[in-house]
């Protein structure tokens, strides 16, 4: 009876060993690495955008009658 006893606690603390610890901790770090990459290929991604941007701007000139002048304040 005492062996059936310690068995049966064995088994439930195996059991809820893995499914309220192990699962739960896969399961976030797997989310966790999941958005990790994304962010990292956002960072990737946003140089790209903002090189394409920039040069494009670059190459475009404003119109003449849109130029100011500068002028050095003493």
């Amino acid at each position: 009876m005492i062996e059936w006893l310690f068995t049966f606690l064995v088994f439930y603390l195996l059991y809820r060993l893995i499914f309220d610890f192990i699962l739960p901790v896969s399961r976030v770090s797997a989310h966790v690495r999941n958005k990790v990459n994304e962010m990292n290929r956002q960072q990737q991604e946003q140089p790209n955008s903002n090189q394409t941007y920039s040069t494009s701007k670059q190459t475009t000139k404003p119109p003449a009658d849109d130029y100011i002048d500068f002028e050095e304040i003493k």
